[in-house]
């Protein structure tokens, strides 16, 4: 019997044995994100503003703390924050809350949450407001080469 279940798991562990040295591998692929601006809500006037994908799309490159904008939205009169262009940007932490400048400037609180960023004009590090705008933005992941 003893030598049936040596058998048996000698031929299971033969038969399971993965090789280090894999045929096939795999690389992982470089993702980047784009942020798509789907709303925009308060102001002295307390818009509420909604955007189809696509419509304005933010780009960070960390390595190069550059902010890209792509801002398709033809409606001047329509509260869409940055045109397209590049921008410098710059990310502090201050006692808990994050806070995110473009080109020298800071533009609000923000904080990520079930793929979703929140920049709050009305929360800066220099104290709140009341007049100031929320953007929301909705992240797509995207594979590059």
């Amino acid at each position: 019997m003893k030598k049936v279940v040596i058998i048996a798991l000698s031929c299971f562990f033969v038969l399971s044995n993965c090789s280090v040295n894999d045929s096939n591998p795999t690389t992982p692929q470089k993702v980047r994100y784009l942020w798509h601006l789907v709303a925009v809500t308060g102001g002295v006037a307390g818009i509420d503003e909604q955007f189809s994908l696509n419509t304005i799309v933010w780009s960070f490159d960390d390595a190069t703390k550059t902010l890209v904008v792509d801002n398709k939205n033809t409606d001047d009169t329509i509260e869409d924050g940055l045109d397209s262009g590049s921008y410098g940007y710059t990310v502090a932490d201050i006692d808990g809350n994050t806070y995110l400048s473009i080109e020298g400037n800071e533009y609000g609180s923000f904080e990520i949450s079930q793929n979703i960023l929140t920049i709050n004009q009305n929360l800066k590090s220099t104290g709140s407001g009341t007049d100031g705008f929320i953007y929301t933005y909705q992240v797509e992941a995207v594979a590059v080469d």
